[in-house]
């Protein structure tokens, strides 16, 4: 599938909540296509949470930030908000897919979602 993404020469680090649930698993599988894609560069969200201060300092200093989070406790964004690290914020139950345990994608899904992550990145 090809993508309609266009980064205008900003880097975007991507940040994927990537939690034990449908949305989590949708949410790391956008940001791992959207960097397939040359269209954000996958980061370690789980570094962040953890503290690990060249990990903060990186992030920093991107040019860019879309965090994915699957569901709205908002995990992913609430690490960089006690960063105090600016973003974007993409949720991807307020795009109507239904959060549950079953770890499968499902095509259609992935790509609602594809389609909001690839909106916000040519915002």
């Amino acid at each position: 599938m090809e993508s309609s993404c266009s980064c205008g020469g900003t880097v975007t680090m991507l940040l994927a909540c990537s939690g034990g649930s449908n949305v989590g698993q949708i949410s790391n599988e956008v940001a791992r296509r959207l960097t397939v894609d040359n269209c954000g560069v996958m980061f370690c969200l789980a570094g962040l949470g953890g503290d690990v201060e060249p990990l903060i300092e990186r992030t920093r200093g991107a040019e860019r930030i879309l965090v994915i989070d699957g569901c709205p406790v908002a995990c992913a964004k609430k690490v960089l908000d006690r960063h105090g690290i600016a973003h974007q914020w993409l949720e991807l139950t307020g795009l109507g897919i239904e959060k549950c345990p079953d770890l499968e994608l499902k095509a259609d899904e992935v790509a609602v979602a594809m389609d909001a992550a690839e909106k916000c990145l040519e915002a």
